[in-house]
C-alpha cells in the first residue's frame, strides 16, 4: 500500500508541474522561458522525426498508390465498357439505316421492272464451287430458289444462282471470267454477251460491228426464255471504252458494272419474272447534263413504265 500511495503522490506530481509548464509557456508567448529548452530539444530531435518521416513516406506513398491505382483502374475499365457500347450502339445504327436504304433501293428497283424477289443476305464470299467470283446468300430450296435465277441489287444485275441448298445457294457473280449474258444497248436496241472480268471492266461483244455506240452509254440484260437464267432490262453497266475492231463482224466495248461486287450485302433473288419486258425502265435517270435531246441526236429516249403485274 505504501508504493501505490508513493507512486500516485509522484503522478499527480507530475501532472500538475505539467500543466504549470504549459501555463507558463502559453503566458511567455515568445518570451517563454521554455522557448530555449524547445529549441534545443527540437535541435536534437528533428533530424531523427526527418529520417524516420523518410523511410515511411515511401511505404506510405507506395500504398497510397496501390489504393489510388485500383480506383483509376476501376473507372477506366468503366469508361472502356461505355465506350465498346457505345461503339456497339453506333456501329447497330449505321449497319440498320445503311441495310435499309439497301433494301429500298432494291424494292424500287424490282418494282420498276416488275420482279418479285426473295431478299437475302450475302454470308461468304469465295470460291465455294470452284469459281473464282461467287457468293453465298442465306436462302435456299425452302425460300422457293432454284438454279438459273437471275440475282440483282439496287444497282442492277449481281449474276444467276448456281447451287442451290436448303438454306444457303451460290451465287455466281457477274464479274466472273466464266460469267456471260445477253445484254442490249439502251436505245438503239443493239445486242451482244457480256463477260466478266474480275476486277477490270465487263468486256462485250455486239454482234453488230457497224454498231453506233460511245463512252456513257448504258446496257440493260436482254432476257431469256421464261426469265431463266436472265430476266429483261437489269440494268447492267455504263460503256467505258470502245475498242478499234477494224474488219470484225462484231464490236468489243468495255462496260463498267453498276453493282460494286466487293461491297454486296443485301440482294434480290428474282423468283417471278415481269409479264412484260420492261424494257430500258429500270435504268436510273439520265444525268442533267446530258439528258438534253434536242441538243443530242444520239440522247436516249425514255421508255414508259411497264406493267408490273405479277404472274
Amino acid at each position: 500500500m505504501r508504493d501505490t500511495r508513493e507512486s500516485r503522490l509522484l503522478l499527480v506530481l507530475l501532472v500538475a508541474v505539467a500543466f504549470a509548464l504549459i501555463t507558463v509557456d502559453i503566458k511567455g508567448g515568445q518570451d517563454s522561458p521554455l522557448g530555449a529548452p524547445r529549441r534545443a530539444a527540437a535541435s536534437v530531435l528533428g533530424p531523427v522525426e526527418n529520417a524516420a518521416a523518410g523511410a515511411v513516406d515511401p511505404v506510405a506513398g507506395y500504398i497510397r498508390a496501390i489504393r489510388d491505382a485500383s480506383t483509376h483502374q476501376q473507372r477506366l475499365d468503366q469508361i472502356t465498357r461505355e465506350n465498346t457500347d457505345l461503339r456497339q450502339k453506333l456501329a447497330s445504327s449505321d449497319a440498320a439505316a445503311g441495310r435499309t436504304k439497301q433494301l429500298d433501293d432494291m424494292l424500287r428497283t424490282a418494282g420498276t421492272g416488275g420482279y418479285t424477289v426473295k431478299a437475302a443476305q450475302v454470308i461468304a464470299i469465295g470460291a465455294a464451287q470452284g469459281f473464282s467470283w461467287t457468293i453465298t446468300i442465306d436462302a435456299g430450296s425452302d425460300d422457293g430458289l432454284t438454279r438459273d435465277m437471275t440475282v440483282i441489287d439496287g444497282q442492277g444485275l449481281v449474276g444467276r444462282i448456281t447451287t442451290v441448298a436448303p438454306t444457303t445457294s451460290t451465287v455466281l457473280l457477274a464479274s466472273d471470267p466464266g460469267f456471260t449474258a445477253g445484254v442490249r444497248l439502251e436505245g438503239n436496241n443493239e445486242i451482244g454477251f457480256a463477260a466478266g472480268q474480275g476486277a477490270s471492266p465487263m468486256r462485250i461483244e455486239l454482234l453488230n460491228g457497224r454498231a453506233q455506240v460511245k463512252a456513257g452509254d448504258r446496257l440493260v440484260t436482254f432476257g431469256s426464255q421464261s426469265g431463266r437464267p436472265f430476266v429483261p432490262g437489269v440494268p447492267v453497266g455504263t460503256v467505258k471504252e470502245v475498242q478499234a475492231t477494224p474488219g470484225q463482224l462484231t464490236k468489243t466495248v468495255l462496260v463498267e458494272p453498276y453493282v460494286q461486287f466487293t461491297r454486296l450485302d443485301l440482294v434480290g433473288v428474282v423468283v417471278v419474272p415481269p409479264r412484260t419486258d420492261p424494257r430500258d425502265a429500270v435504268l436510273p435517270p439520265v444525268p442533267a447534263a446530258s439528258s438534253g435531246a434536242a441538243g443530242n441526236p444520239q440522247a436516249p429516249i425514255a421508255a414508259a413504265p411497264p406493267t408490273t403485274g405479277r404472274n
